[in-house]
């Protein structure tokens, strides 16, 4: 069986090492990895012991990738899978990640449901029906968009909130013009057409009588993107 001969820190990541066997280099691992598998000079390597390094390190480089997609926002399940399969990560190291992102609850379907829906609340107001939709997309399972959407505020208020946005690019128009852009803009957000059809009246009837007290809405935000 070969033996370690030498253990050198790699030049450009000092989190990985070089792993020379009987003078030649063997392969290169994370020092986590070499660490925990007690790799020292003067121990010999049998080919399972190998197998076993290369496994553990292939995890570990899947795994602060996912971290890496992670801190831009939160994931859901489905996204993380997608993830991998587009790098095209060996099934069997892609979901010994996702259990280990599990376990860290850094990957939490129904917490990642709840964050979507605050975003968009906050920033891009959807009807239900778009939200279901969108999370659909993102893998959640339906009991878990049932639960979350139950917290939804009153959709007419929600395309109230998002018309105000949108009304400002149309002040231009007539009523009736204003009417039919505002009420289409309102449904292809996912609100029904009773919903949209009122916030539109609202918004309108607003902008024609100044003493109702609306104030111009901030401008949109970035928000969270699919």
């Amino acid at each position: 069986m070969p033996i370690i001969t030498a253990l050198e820190t790699q030049q450009h990541d000092p989190e990985r090492v070089n792993v020379y066997l009987d003078g030649e280099f063997g392969f290169g691992a994370s020092a986590m990895v070499a660490m925990a598998r007690n790799l020292r000079e003067g121990r010999e390597l049998s080919e399972e012991d190998v197998r076993a390094l290369l496994h553990d390190d292939a995890v570990e480089r899947a795994y602060a990738a996912a971290l890496n997609f992670l801190s831009y926002r939160p994931r859901s399940r489905r996204e993380i899978e997608t993830y991998f399969i587009k790098r095209k990560t060996e099934p069997e190291i892609a979901s010994a990640v996702v259990q280990r992102l599990e376990r860290a609850r850094l990957i939490d379907d129904r917490a990642f449901a709840t964050y979507w829906l605050e975003n968009r609340q906050t920033f891009r107001p959807r009807g239900s029906r778009a939200l279901r939709l969108e999370m659909r997309r993102k893998g959640l399972e339906s009991e878990v968009i049932d639960e979350t959407l139950e917290g939804l505020q009153d959709e007419e208020e929600l395309a109230y909130e998002a018309g105000l946005r949108k009304a400002r690019s149309l002040s231009g128009l007539e009523e009736r013009e204003f009417f039919r852009k505002l009420v289409a803009f309102l449904q292809r957000r996912g609100f029904s057409y009773e919903d949209a059809s009122a916030a539109t009246r609202r918004i309108y009837s607003e902008r024609e009588d100044p003493s109702s007290g609306c104030s111009p809405s901030p401008p949109e935000g970035e928000g969270v993107r699919g």
